[in-house]
């Protein structure tokens, strides 16, 4: 469903130089599965999901969604995925129906078709009560039951989340959380970002550990614990980026006395 292969994103910075936002990044997510990505902020976690949501440009590399090359097949991208964020986005001054229904004519779908797929998602998300409730008048559980209904109206086979439970009470977190898990059993490929370690623990089938724009570690949950002789996820996810930060300090001293001694001469 999901292949990305070498995947690298700079940025140019007229006072620092060179950003390098993603690093070589390869990832595969498939029909049926969660693949968590793991990381702190800054990580490189957003910018690796906005590239597959076609919003940005890779620098080098390339990623593919369902067989459609995110850079030159984009449009054809966009129908095989859903996108949700923390940032609802929900229209003030449109009711939940007139929501999913304007997604639903954007993504092309007719009008019966798209009315049957209304009526099935505000039944199964259980947004019945809040059908003809305005925007400004949803509370932040109700804003995110439309925004999953928008994500997935034209039924796609690639869902994303990214970051999607930041902000939201506990209960609101747990029902997100079990939607997604029931979207995973319909066959769906889901990628899941968080800085959780909780919800990756009750939640993923996968997880990438990513940290300063590159994937340090990724497989089962089991395997990993098994691989780096830790049973808490929370630790082996710390362990991973300290030494990480190490090995990259050791290089910046290692490059800095190269440079001093070459400068100093015979």
């Amino acid at each position: 469903m999901i292949h990305v292969c070498q995947l690298t994103k700079e940025y140019a910075d007229l006072r620092r130089g060179k950003l390098v936002a993603l690093d070589g990044v390869n990832l595969d997510a498939y029909a049926g599965e969660i693949l968590g990505l793991l990381g702190p902020n800054g990580a490189g976690k957003t910018t690796a999901l906005r590239i597959l949501s076609t919003v940005l440009r890779p620098t080098r590399g390339t990623a593919s969604i369902n067989g459609y090359d995110v850079v030159t097949q984009a449009a054809q991208v966009r129908y095989q995925i859903g996108f949700m964020s923390a940032n609802t986005g929900v229209y003030d001054r449109m009711t939940a129906w007139e929501m999913v229904e304007y997604f639903g004519r954007l993504y092309g779908l007719e009008a019966e078709e798209l009315r049957q797929r209304m009526e099935e998602l505000f039944a199964r998300l259980q947004m019945q009560e809040i059908r003809d409730l305005l925007g400004a008048k949803m509370s932040t559980g109700m804003r995110q039951k439309v925004s999953i209904a928008r994500a997935i109206v034209h039924d796609p086979p690639v869902l994303i989340f990214d970051e999607a439970t930041s902000g939201l009470d506990v209960l609101v977190a747990r029902a997100l959380l079990r939607t997604v898990a029931e979207l995973r059993d319909c066959g769906k490929c889901i990628v899941f970002s968080t800085h959780i370690m909780r919800e990756a623990e009750k939640l993923c089938d996968r997880v990438a550990i990513m940290h300063r724009g590159r994937i340090l570690a990724q497989g089962t949950i089991e395997e990993l614990r098994d691989v780096y002789h830790e049973r808490d996820l929370e630790e082996l996810f710390f362990r991973l980026i300290s030494a990480h930060d190490a090995g990259e300090t050791r290089q910046a001293d290692a490059e800095h006395t190269a440079r001093a001694l070459a400068g100093a001469g015979p």
